[in-house]
């Protein structure tokens, strides 16, 4: 084992020894930890928000709509309903179980590793640390070097609200993650690409450590027969434009019919005109590629298609315009590959059938999005499966906290956001409760009222 594994190491075990003392465990101490955190997040907004705009070129506004509202929203609602979510719960105990009674206890799982991606580093770091502080859980973090400036704002901000046994953060590169992934967690939260979400996963099973990862894929589009055209494609634009495409549920490719193409083009101009203006490059409200490695493997796709739309390059900004581009080859990289950029594959398709076809050939995805009547939008949604949906919009339905997000197959596993989150960092613990003088005889060899036994059982 190297130095940085035992630093690790001695970490982890601090924070073992801390959740083992029942410290995290009580109401009162969950409660002013959220509060503590909700605190902070207000102090540090500004520098959060600045050390996004220098990492993303991302607007205070979107910083704040994306990021900081967000946290805020999850803090909130936990705290609202934690007492509750933390009752035992009695369930119903049946006859044959007479006369003992059973109770349903929510426990923490005890130490927590939370692995956060640079897309957005404040949101998918601090959403998943609500719900291991709302469980009584202790936690490792991780952040992302992409992102350098949120990171060192980020170590700040924990290292200054909370002490280290019980939240502690960690940035680095590779080696620190490999150094991470060989101690023994209670759970690993992870956020990231579904290649990495495999090696999560291998490093969890030595341990049998329960994971939950939230990972991505090409979440498609479809604009159908009865399609407000110029509403969708403002929705899709939007959708495609925050945060430069580099969104885990982004629009990944547009399949839209064919009847519909041309007004959806012209209309996709507009919508990102009104967005950005008409110089995306000079908004003051458009995000730049993470690194130049991201530009260029974006950039690349653009070599796959026809461009309708958009498709202007500025290398040394890392800025890539918001793109339509029609593509034949279904095999071609742009719709293999998760896009993770502004680039946006457009499929044209004259029966739905042939649309599902070519979703029914990828992965599960982490989104699903239709336009057109509510009710076909609904009967798809049964035929096709994917971690969330929106019907007429993109992207919105991350924004309730009280419903669940998560992915399926290839898309994640595990759920979060609201109560979700605190089951997530939870175990629910069933136990019986006998009376310690008397019992029914029934249960005990030799059975000599197996019949009745049957009949209570049947």
């Amino acid at each position: 084992m190297n130095q940085l594994s035992e630093f690790i190491g001695a970490k982890v075990e601090a924070q073992r020894a801390f959740f083992h003392s029942g410290g995290t465990r009580s109401y009162k101490f969950r409660l002013a930890m959220l509060r503590k955190l909700r605190e902070a997040l207000d102090d540090w907004e500004k520098p959060l928000c600045d050390a996004l705009k220098q990492d993303l070129h991302k607007s205070y506004e979107e910083a704040w709509l994306t990021e900081i509202s967000i946290v805020r929203g999850e803090i909130d609602n936990h705290i609202r309903h934690l007492r509750r979510w933390m009752k035992v719960q009695k369930p119903r105990t049946p006859l044959k179980l007479f006369p003992s009674h059973s109770r349903v206890m929510v426990e923490p799982l005890g130490v927590a590793l939370i692995i956060a991606p640079w897309n957005y580093p404040v949101q998918l770091l601090l959403n998943p640390l609500v719900g291991a502080i709302s469980a009584g859980c202790t936690a490792i973090l991780k952040t992302s070097p992409a992102v350098p400036n949120v990171a060192q704002v980020l170590v700040q901000m924990i290292g200054c609200t909370f002490p280290e046994e019980y939240i502690t953060l960690f940035n680095g590169h590779r080696d620190m993650n490999t150094a991470l992934l060989e101690q023994h967690f209670d759970l690993i939260f992870f956020t990231g690409s579904p290649s990495l979400g495999r090696t999560v996963m291998e490093a969890a099973a030595k341990n049998l450590t329960p994971v939950v990862l939230e990972l991505g894929g090409k979440s498609p589009c479809i604009v159908d027969l009865g399609a407000n055209v110029a509403v969708a494609a403002k929705r899709i634009a939007w959708g495609k434009c925050i945060n430069a495409g580099q969104t885990c549920i982004a629009p990944d490719y547009l399949l839209i019919h064919s009847s519909l193409k041309q007004e959806f083009v012209d209309e996709f101009r507009r919508a990102v005109s009104s967005l950005l203006g008409e110089d995306a490059a000079q908004s003051d409200y458009y995000c730049r590629m993470v690194s130049t490695k991201a530009f260029e493997r974006v950039a690349g796709y653009l070599a796959e298609g026809k461009v309708l739309a958009g498709g202007h390059l500025d290398p040394s900004q890392r800025y890539i315009e918001p793109t339509l581009l029609e593509v034949d080859n279904l095999q071609a990289n742009v719709m293999q590959e998760e896009i993770f950029g502004p680039i946006l594959p457009l499929i044209t398709f004259d029966n739905l059938a042939d649309a599902e076809a070519v979703i029914a050939e990828r992965p599960r995805p982490l989104a699903l999005y239709y336009f057109g009547a509510e009710s076909n939008g609904r009967a798809l949604l049964k035929r096709n499966i994917s971690g969330g949906a929106c019907i007429n919009d993109t992207i919105m339905h991350i924004a309730n906290e009280h419903t669940p997000f998560g992915g399926v197959g290839n898309s994640g596993m595990g759920r979060y956001h609201g109560k979700e989150s605190f089951l997530a960092f939870s175990h629910l613990r069933t136990i019986l409760i006998s009376p310690r003088k008397w019992d029914l005889p029934l249960r005990y060899m030799p059975y000599k009222l197996f019949g009745l036994i049957k009949r209570l059982i049947s």
